[in-house]
């Protein structure tokens, strides 16, 4: 089982980047996929997650209005569009994967990082000018 993360790099404020996350070893359709960012010195943070479905994603407040997370089962792959990208972005990003949710759990569930079965590598990303 491996998820891939890639698509990360240096970009100036107002930028924007497209991260991806390819899973291998198992198949994504039964899962519900976040992304998760860690600053150094800080906590993994919760940035944005999709359900199995498709039909629910639910994203931080911190990243809102500026980043779309999206998937593609038949791709076993799952995105992380980024835009308008402020130097506080700067992280290493990581994707991660759990066994689907029903609904009335998946927002509470989905922000906690020991709620997930499997994690990438995680891809830096970094806004600077």
């Amino acid at each position: 089982v491996q998820l891939q993360a890639s698509g990360g790099g240096l970009v100036q404020p107002g930028g924007s980047l497209r991260l991806s996350c390819a899973a291998s070893g198992f198949t994504i359709s039964n899962y519900d996929m976040g992304w998760f960012r860690q600053a150094p010195g800080k906590e993994r943070e919760f940035v944005a997650a999709i359900r199995w479905n498709a039909g629910t994603t639910y994203v931080a407040d911190s990243v809102k209005g500026r980043f779309t997370i999206s998937r593609e089962n038949a791709k076993n792959t799952v995105y992380l569009q980024m835009n308008g990208l402020k130097p506080e972005d700067t992280a290493v990003y990581f994707c991660a994967a759990r066994r689907g949710l029903i609904l009335s759990e998946f927002r509470k569930r989905v922000i906690v990082p020991h709620e997930y079965d499997y994690w990438g590598q995680g891809t830096q990303v970094t806004v600077s000018s």
